[in-house]
């Protein structure tokens, strides 16, 4: 009886994850909309040959590999700190009341978050109307590709740190009381069973989350990118996704084209994910599939 209510979630799984993969194959055809997908003509693998042939393209793995490797370095650990440092709260009021303040933004929409941002750090904004009071020069915040990465990456951190702690912060609630109480008896400091207790129990967790970061290299979060960025820091967010849409939506549309440069984000993010489990499982960590 209890495994119907997996019903409604299979059925969504079916109708929206399995099912329309039956549009990749567009990759591997030349699509014509009066025939739809399945009567257009296959063509092979051309698409990608015109794929790995786009200097662009080349230039959107580069961008998009950059920004999130540096991402995971900086932002990965955040989640965790936060969340040892939510556990080491004491009075259960204030904790109940600084999760909810950190995991809050998680709810905001990026074009909330880009609004927010825009009106900090525009010419005009919050920030430089500060330096302007105080004799200041103006930055130029939102129009400066270098500032470009570490703005995507505050604002993500800011977005997604409160609500990745709380799977940590589950992983930490399901550890032994009885280490901790054996660890007080021997005189063991917070900071001792941080590291001794705390750290080593969530690291299976932490391996997992790690794996599926690094399986989603590939992906740069278009909802963030696509409102974070202007004409001045085009360039500089000329990642993947944006490419994507770009070649889709804002020049002749190539629906085979687009499902060929999908595809293999697809692939790489697979063999990504394969291999990060590969190497926690090599190191002697917990990996994903057994």
């Amino acid at each position: 009886m209890t495994y119907t209510l997996l019903i409604p979630g299979l059925v969504w799984l079916v109708l929206f994850a399995y099912m329309p993969m039956g549009g990749l194959s567009l990759a591997f055809k030349d699509f014509k909309a009066n025939l739809g997908i399945w009567g257009s003509p296959w063509v092979g693998w051309e698409n990608f040959e015109y794929v790995f042939r786009d200097p662009a393209f080349i230039d959107a793995v580069w961008k998009t590999l950059a920004i999130n490797v540096t991402k995971l370095i900086i932002q990965f650990p955040f989640p965790i700190m936060l969340a040892l440092l939510l556990n080491e709260l004491r009075m259960s009021r204030y904790k109940k009341v600084m999760q909810t303040v950190f995991t809050f933004p998680h709810f905001l929409s990026w074009i909330v978050v880009s609004g927010i941002v825009i009106n900090v750090l525009s010419h005009d904004g919050l920030i430089n109307s500060a330096l302007t009071l105080f004799g200041a020069q103006p930055i130029n915040f939102m129009g400066s590709e270098k500032l470009f990465v570490p703005m995507v990456i505050v604002t993500d951190i800011w977005k997604s740190a409160g609500w990745g702690a709380i799977i940590y912060l589950a992983a930490i609630s399901g550890i032994d009381m009885d280490q901790y109480e054996s660890a007080q008896i021997d005189g063991a400091t917070r900071l001792q069973q941080l590291f001794r207790i705390t750290l080593p129990n969530i690291l299976p967790t932490i391996t997992v989350m790690f794996i599926l970061s690094v399986g989603g290299l590939m992906s740069s979060g278009f909802d963030q990118i696509f409102n974070l960025m202007n004409a001045a820091t085009k360039n500089a967010a000329e990642v993947l996704d944006v490419y994507i849409y770009r070649i889709t939506f804002q020049s002749a549309t190539d629906f085979s084209f687009s499902s060929a440069v999908s595809l293999f984000r697809s692939i790489i993010n697979m063999a990504l994910l394969l291999i990060a489990d590969r190497a926690a499982k090599w190191m002697g960590g917990d990996g994903l599939f057994r």
